[in-house]
């Protein structure tokens, strides 16, 4: 990766569905070198995907909470892990060093919600000892980019 490929992924970063003509352009590359470099930005897995940016708020999952995660042993980490993966509500997830070992970011509609969701599934995922929620205030910065 050279500092042309750096370039081309800093403006993907800030807008996804650019065309490549416009990438072209922006860089200072003709077309042809500009197709070639982003596929194999996309074909090294660079470049993992291309996805919208939708506030939460505005379909209906208005709440926020950041859950660390204690495990009781470590045989329970690889099934944690796959069954975590699998749970819509839950946005992110981290393994940690020490203690907690885990910090999820759950999205809800609201309150009641996130109390059902803790109650129906995250008590219940394997190997759990103990956990502990944050709720979100306020969001003060997401979606942040690489500083390529």
């Amino acid at each position: 990766m050279d500092g042309m490929d750096r370039a081309m992924l800093r403006r993907l970063q800030d807008d996804g569905r650019m065309t490549a003509t416009a990438l072209a352009e922006g860089v200072g590359l003709t077309l042809a070198p500009c197709h070639r470099r982003l596929r194999e930005l996309e074909n090294s897995g660079v470049i993992r995907g291309y996805r919208v940016d939708v506030d939460p708020a505005k379909v209906g999952l208005g709440f926020e909470a950041l859950v660390f995660v204690t495990l009781k042993d470590r045989l329970s980490l690889k099934p944690f892990e796959e069954e975590v993966a699998e749970i819509g509500p839950i946005i992110d997830a981290q393994r940690l060093f020490g203690d907690p070992d885990f910090l999820l970011r759950v999205m809800a509609e609201d309150l009641p919600a996130y109390q059902r969701f803790y109650d129906d599934v995250l008590v219940g995922l394997p190997g759990v000892e103990k956990l502990t929620s944050t709720i979100v205030m306020k969001s003060i910065k997401s979606g942040g980019r690489l500083p390529i």
